[in-house]
């Protein structure tokens, strides 16, 4: 091999491993069983494959074809397997990555990737995980801090370690190879000075792959801490409204206590069936038929209350939009809203009405009232976003929930009544 060829034949190794690494990487299910903490027996065999057929393929083609020895990371790739799945592992993947060569006549390839694999899985044994995807062959060459390092703590630098001793490993698969290189595969040079570039080749496409699925593993990890922290703001906002509801209803049943005790008995008995419905354990989202039932008993505590004279409740909605799945707890607040600052301002009472239906893929919900409206200034119509605890845990609900995918409106002229309007894919979670 002459010397041009061997330095583009490292330049194109590298390539390889960027290339095979990246392909992989696109999978999701390859990525679900790389980062998985613990692995069946049948996912490590599935991961196994995604590895090992590209890449005995890549032996076969080393091989077969002349002037492609790029093709072959065999060696590499034992060390990857054994320092990310463990020895036995390692030891089946150079087994089965030595086949095309021992077809090919170099027999000492399948017992060197054997010994291989143990050492790689011994190595990946007795470092740290994390020690493992931070790998890199480009390590501190800063020897003021090195020692300053080992001063005040001394330890072994499992970085240096993991690149000493996967070199020390090229170095043997090169010195075996030179005595008998028709029963063993390795790059060589006939001149000395480009020998180090070989043996420093190993570790850097180590390095390379295990950058490139590092940097996929932090992202998958900060997209998992947003899921969770979304989970968490959710599950918080979720509670805050229980309490609100509650504290409510409770002093609408405290005014009729003495006034009228049977009614209060009855919305006693109301707020009960509520309370039993808000225990039970259920999801985030509910049809929007449950939700209108959720609603109707806390409207029937409202009538009874304000009485069936002054508070009036209207519905139009479309039987389509009854099995779609909509946030829970949606409508009450908006509800309470209308009633308290929108109604319970007004001598005469007035009309709640709720309406529903489909646009297009989207479901269009509102909530209207004829109350008192809100005053702003000289204006006539107000856009806003919402006051008070029950519309702004609906509206920041739905920002969690949906982001840009959802929209709430509220619309008001003073003395008129207010218009509440949500509207959100007629579905699950966008993607």
């Amino acid at each position: 091999m002459t010397n041009t060829l061997l330095l583009i034949t490292l330049l194109v190794k590298l390539g390889v491993a960027a290339a095979v690494a990246s392909a992989l990487a696109r999978s999701r299910t390859f990525q679900r069983l790389l980062f998985a903490d613990h692995r069946r027996r049948g996912q490590t065999v599935t991961l196994m494959a995604f590895l090992l057929i590209p890449l005995t393929l890549g032996v076969w083609v080393r091989a077969a074809v002349p002037n492609f020895l790029a093709a072959d990371i065999s060696f590499e790739t034992v060390i990857l397997l054994g320092l990310l799945l463990g020895p036995v592992e390692a030891m089946f993947g150079g087994i089965v990555l030595s086949i095309p060569a021992v077809y090919h006549h170099e027999f000492l390839a399948l017992p060197f990737n054997a010994v291989l694999g143990l050492a790689a899985g011994l190595l990946g044994l007795s470092v740290e995980k994390e020690e493992v995807w931070d790998f890199t062959p480009f390590i501190d060459l800063s020897l003021y801090r090195w020692v300053r390092r080992n001063l005040h703590k001394p330890r072994i630098d499992r970085q240096i370690l993991m690149l000493l001793l996967i070199v020390l490993c090229e170095i043997a698969h090169e010195w075996i190879a030179r005595i008998y290189p028709k029963r063993l595969f390795a790059l060589n040079s006939a001149l000395w000075e480009l020998q180090p570039l070989v043996w420093l080749c190993a570790p850097i496409v180590v390095g390379i792959v295990l950058k490139v699925w590092n940097v996929l593993r932090i992202e998958l990890k900060l997209e998992e801490q947003k899921r969770l922290l979304l989970e968490a703001r959710l599950d918080a906002l979720q509670r805050q409204i229980n309490p609100h509801f509650l504290f409510n209803t409770l002093n609408s049943i405290a005014s009729l206590v003495r006034i009228k005790p049977e009614l209060a008995r009855e919305m006693t008995v109301k707020l009960a069936n509520i309370l039993r419905a808000l225990l039970k354990d259920h999801d985030s989202f509910v049809p929007l038929s449950d939700e209108l039932k959720f609603t109707d008993d806390y409207l029937d505590i409202e009538v009874v209350r304000f009485g069936a004279e002054k508070l009036r409740v209207e519905k139009e909605i479309d039987p389509r939009t009854l099995h779609v799945p909509v946030p829970s707890i949606l409508l009450q607040p908006l509800v309470e809203n209308s009633i308290k600052h929108g109604l319970e301002p007004r001598i005469h009472g007035g009309i709640i009405t709720i309406r529903s239906r489909l646009v297009g893929d989207r479901i269009l919900i509102e909530v209207a009232d004829d109350g008192v409206g809100i005053t702003a200034g000289s204006s006539t119509s107000v856009r806003r976003t919402g006051a008070g605890i029950g519309m702004k845990n609906v509206q920041e609900r739905l920002e969690v929930l949906y982001g840009p995918h959802a929209r709430f409106t509220v619309v008001s002229n003073p003395g008129r009544g207010t218009l509440v309007a949500i509207e959100i894919p007629a579905g699950t979670l966008p993607d």
